[in-house]
């Protein structure tokens, strides 16, 4: 026959083990304070992207563009949506602390995907993707740079090249404007 104690004993231990573990994944500390795990300046570099926007190419207005913060502020969420079709589409943005990176996964109402990988760097966020093979055969490679602009818009510029970065080839120029 087991006896209580022993069983009590386990139990606390069992009690103890498990919530270790629970608070190292879930961002608390030992002590019950509260940590922030995306917290950390380099979290930060894409912040100037945050907000609601009105996005103009060529001096017309495009589309329309929100960047929200997410998942304790780990995760930068874009929800586009056009005002001359019917596209939409939203990305994913977060530093991967492994790599020390930034990521930019895309996913239009078309069903284009885009990732692509980067960093901040004199004031500006600049990414390019793996080479890939679009539906004719050809090598491309995807470059995205967002620009901190002196007035607080932000500029988009989304380059292609097929011959290895020699050229590149603007598919898109915006320029981002605070909604009013």
């Amino acid at each position: 026959m087991i006896n209580q104690n022993c069983i009590f004993a386990y139990m606390k231990i069992r009690f103890a083990a498990i919530l270790i573990l629970l608070t190292s994944f879930s961002g608390f500390s030992q002590s019950g304070n509260t940590t922030c795990a995306c917290c950390k300046d380099e979290y930060k570099q894409f912040d100037f992207w945050i907000g609601d926007w009105v996005v103009y190419a060529n001096a017309e207005m495009v589309g329309f563009n929100k960047i929200t913060k997410i998942e304790s502020d780990c995760i930068l969420r874009e929800n586009w949506k056009s005002v001359v079709s019917s596209h939409t589409g939203s990305s994913y943005n977060f530093y991967d602390r492994n790599e020390k990176k930034w990521k930019h996964t895309w996913i239009g109402s078309n069903g284009v995907t885009l990732e692509v990988k980067g960093e901040f760097r004199d004031n500006k966020m600049s990414m390019i993707s793996d080479e890939i093979r679009d539906e004719k055969g050809n090598r491309i490679i995807n470059k995205i740079t967002w620009f901190v602009n002196a007035n607080g818009t932000v500029r988009q510029l989304w380059e292609q090249t097929k011959d290895g970065g020699l050229t590149y080839l603007t598919l898109f120029d915006g320029l981002y404007r605070r909604r009013k």
